[in-house]
């Protein structure tokens, strides 16, 4: 159970949320709404970095699944698994995300990019290797997106852990993510 008490979920930044979602608040947003500023401003970037971005769906979901997995947010993790499912992420692939970006069920893409998120997880700093990795093969509209991507999500995560939200808290279905 989280540390806080979840907020009344009234008022125009939770009907805000409520449109973006199709009508439903997550233990999450019930938690941001305890501050309505900062409930907004966290719907607008990741419903962007969500529903607007040119980076493949696949990598980002994939991106967010690794970060939960070094984060320790297993909130995050069931949020976001039937996303990268719908995404059409395999199985297998879901499954390696735990073991890291040197899987062979990753393609070299995807080991990069994991890679990368892995650096700024874990180290904030990116290697010279791992960010020439990624720079060969995104765009730099695509790099800038993966970037924020990945600190959005250990932005999330670390709310998330900090306060105690767990997959717990989800209740049956997962189906509406964690943005």
């Amino acid at each position: 159970m989280a540390r806080l008490p979840k907020a009344a979920g009234t008022g125009p930044v939770a009907d805000l949320i409520r449109d973006r979602r199709g009508g439903d608040l997550r233990p999450l947003d019930e938690l941001l709404l305890l501050s309505p500023p900062v409930a907004e401003g966290w719907s607008v970037l990741l419903g962007a970095i969500r529903g607007k971005l040119r980076l493949d769906p696949q990598l980002r979901e994939l991106v967010i699944l690794r970060i939960a997995v070094l984060n320790r947010a297993d909130y995050e993790w069931q949020a976001h698994e039937p996303h990268a499912r719908r995404c059409g992420v395999s199985d297998a692939k879901i499954a390696a995300v735990r073991s890291g970006p040197g899987h062979p069920d990753f393609s070299p893409a995807e080991r990069a990019v994991l890679a990368y998120a892995d650096a700024m997880t874990r180290e904030v700093t990116v290697s010279p290797e791992a960010w020439g990795a990624v720079e060969e093969l995104l765009p730099a509209r695509e790099l800038a997106e993966l970037t924020a991507t990945v600190a959005a999500y250990n932005m999330v995560s670390r709310f998330l852990v900090a306060l105690d939200v767990t997959a717990a808290d989800l209740g049956p279905s997962a189906e509406g993510g964690d943005q």
